[in-house]
C-alpha cells in the first residue's frame, strides 16, 4: 500500500529510538516499531488508523492526560493501547524534535529491564 507520509520522518524517530541501548526494530501490525528487553515501547502509525502520520509511546502515568490537554494539535490518546497510558504524538505538523526524544526516552525507561534503566 502506498502512503503518502514522508520517510524522513520516520528515519528521523528511527534515528532517536536505536540509539539507546539493545534496542531492536520490527515490523508489528505493518508499521516500524521499536522494542527493548522484547517489549515494545515506540510503533509508528501511518495512515493506519486514520489520516495522519504519528508515534504511539509507553508513557509514564498521567503523562497521556497531560499531553493531550496541554497540546491536542500534537498528541492525542491512540486506539488499541491508548487505555493503558500511551500517548500517540503526530508527525505531521511541525515537530519538536527534542521533545519527541524526551518523549522516547521516557517510553523506552517504562518498559526497559531494570539493568538498562540506570
Amino acid at each position: 500500500m502506498e502512503r503518502p507520509s514522508d520517510p524522513v520522518t520516520v528515519e528521523r524517530l528511527r534515528r532517536i529510538c536505536l540509539a539507546l541501548p539493545e534496542v531492536t526494530e520490527k515490523m508489528s501490525h505493518g508499521e516500524p516499531s521499536w522494542f527493548v528487553g522484547g517489549k515494545q515501547f515506540v510503533t509508528t502509525a501511518d495512515h493506519h488508523h486514520d489520516d495522519r502520520l504519528s508515534a504511539w509511546c509507553a508513557a509514564p502515568e498521567g503523562a497521556q492526560e497531560m499531553l493531550v490537554k496541554a497540546a491536542p494539535d500534537r498528541f492525542f490518546r491512540p486506539p488499541y493501547v491508548g487505555h493503558r497510558g500511551w500517548v500517540g504524538v503526530y508527525l505531521d505538523v511541525e515537530v519538536d524534535w527534542e521533545e519527541v526524544g524526551i518523549i522516547v526516552e521516557r517510553a523506552y525507561r517504562r518498559v526497559a529491564p531494570n539493568r538498562l534503566r540506570e
